[in-house]
Parts: structure tokens; sequence; C-alpha cells
């Protein structure tokens, strides 16, 4: 007889899949255009530069607004100069004020040229920092972390505000959105099991979580979007290229019998088929079942059809065996 290796197999509930293509989607994207008019001086990232949230991206000529900035930084110090000049001012007259060497109404006279000079001050502090932030201006920033996908601009060239330079893609949030048939939308929730599998990388996939769902039917397709969210990075997700969305259903009602992968033997017609063991007239025997498969789970296989109930299966030694042919049980060894 041959040696061989047999388990029970097991019972789970039974699980479905819906598998939806989408597009993935960029959550952020921007068109990004300068504050202020003016003449570009430099482009200092071209189509395909990755940028981190703050880099420069582009510098307009601030030459004018500099020398502004430079008449507001000198009014100032001429303000706070007067200022401070009028405060020694009016803590002199107080002085003399309680030395009755000075009428009071000098005193309030400084004391309005005082607050005169503090207001003065203020504005001009004010004004400084209005011109710091047009010279600011003259310099774009990116928004967020992204891709620039198209340089629309060159250096020597005007451009205006409103007018598109730069376009930036945020690469790292991504979205997938699918339409589900309505008939399916239901079983759906914010719990249910799903995976994103990259086109790019159809080998692979990528655990995903059900970000949104909108409750509104297409009035056409009688479908309903759903959004879903990655919820780890990879490389594969990138925007504008498709997907597949694979849930996993899992019915409660219903069970299924699982066997482990080891035990299926592939036919010459492609079909599938396992051994069991029988007991026939007090001797084991190999019998071949020709057996429907279902989904994989990890390192098992659901059969729909063609396994007897509470069969012995073959899992080592299966790999030689015929029908009928006498077997004796092994004990399974570790690897």
């Amino acid at each position: 007889p041959a040696p061989v290796v047999v388990v029970s197999p097991s019972q789970q509930q039974a699980v479905s899949e819906i598998r939806l293509s989408g597009s993935l989607v960029a959550a952020r994207r921007a068109s990004l255009s300068p504050r202020v008019d003016g003449l570009v001086e430099q482009v200092l990232v071209d189509a395909g530069a990755k940028v981190d949230a703050g880099a420069l991206l582009l510098k307009l000529d601030a030459s004018l607004e500099q020398f502004e900035l430079a008449r507001l930084a000198a009014n100032l110090e001429e303000a706070s100069a007067d200022a401070d000049e009028s405060q020694r001012l009016v803590d002199e007259a107080q002085r003399l004020t309680r030395d009755n060497h000075l009428p009071k109404t000098e005193l309030a006279l400084r004391q309005a040229a005082l607050a005169a000079a503090k207001a003065r001050l203020e504005a001009a502090r004010a004004a400084r920092s209005v011109q710091r932030q047009r010279v600011q201006w003259h310099q774009l920033p990116a928004p967020f972390a992204g891709v620039i996908v198209d340089k629309m601009t060159e250096s020597g060239e005007w451009v205006t505000r409103g007018t598109p330079v730069l376009e930036l893609v945020a690469t790292e949030d991504l979205y997938l959105d699918v339409q589900v048939p309505q008939s399916q939308y239901g079983a759906l929730s914010e719990n249910t099991q799903v995976v994103i599998r990259p086109d790019i990388s159809s080998q692979e996939t990528v655990p995903a979580r059900i970000e949104a769902q909108v409750p509104v039917a297409d009035s056409v397709s009688r479908t309903f979007r759903v959004r879903l969210v990655a919820t780890e990075p990879h490389p594969a997700l990138l925007p504008g290229a498709s997907a597949t969305a694979i849930f996993t259903l899992t019915n409660q009602d219903q069970s299924v019998t699982m066997v482990p992968r080891d035990a299926i033997l592939r036919n010459p017609d492609g079909g599938f088929s396992l051994f069991t063991v029988e007991e026939r007239e007090g001797q084991l025997l190999a019998r071949r079942q020709r057996v429907t498969l279902g989904r994989e789970s990890g390192s098992e296989v659901a059969v729909l059809s063609g396994l007897p109930t509470q069969a012995r299966v073959v899992i080592r030694g299966n790999e030689v065996l015929r029908n009928d042919q006498p077997v004796k049980l092994v004990a399974p060894t570790n690897p």
C-alpha cells in the first residue's frame, strides 16, 4: 500500500467576491498660479519633479518691490525715532510739571504728540508688513507634497494672477471610485473586506477600506458609487491608472467545504480532482474525486461540489496515486 497523509475537510462560512474596475484619482490636484502679476525670473522645477510641501517652485522678479520694502523700512526707523523722542519729551515734561517748572498744558501737548508719533509708528510697521507679504507673493511654494505633472511657463515670460503656471498632483492621497450594482450595494458596509489590485501590477493587492458610499443610484445604470482608500502606500498606485476593487462578502447562513491546497490535482483536461480514502472489505483504497473549486483562502481552497460528505482527503502522497490503489495512513511529519 502507498503511504499517504489524510485530513478531514473543514467547514467555513460561504464567501463570495465582487470585482469592479475603476480609475485611481488623486485626492489633491492643483493648477498653481502666482498671487501677483510679474516677470518670471526662475522656474525651479520641471515636469516629473517630486516636491515637498512648502518647496519653492517659481520666482517672479521682485526687485521693485524690494526697493519699496527698503523705503518702508526706512520710514519705520524714522517713525520709531520720532516716537522715542516724543516719549523723552513727555517724560521730561512730567518731571518738570511735578516741580512746577512747566505748565500742565505743555505736558498735555507733548502727550498728544506722543500718541500721534505712536500711531505713525504702528502705521509704518503695518505698511512694512504689507510690503513684506507682497515680496513673498513673488515666490510660488508647493501647497502640498506631490509631483509636477505639467509646466506651463518659462523664465522671461510675463504672467498674471490666475494664470496657471504649474500643475501639481499628490501621489500619496489616492482614492478609487467604483460603481456597485444595486443588487449588491446593500451587502456592503464600512466593515466589508476589500483590496485594490492595480492593473499595473496585477499580481499584487493592496489592503483598502470603504471611505464613502453615495446612497443615490445612477438612473441609467442603476449603480451606486463607492469610494475606496488604500490603508497603506504602494508604488503601483498611481493617479489615472486603472485598478480593480475586490470585495469579499461573507454569508452567515451558508457554509462551504475547505481543503488544503496540497490536496488538489490538475487533470489533463484542465479540471481539478483530489483523492479520498475509503475502507472497502477491510482495506483502505484511494478514490479519485473530480471536484469543482471555489475561492482560495490562505492555504485552503473551497470545494463547491464533488467531495463526499465526511471524506478523508489525501494531502501527501497523492501525486502518484491511482484510482482504487491500496493505501496506508501515516502521520504527517514536520517540514
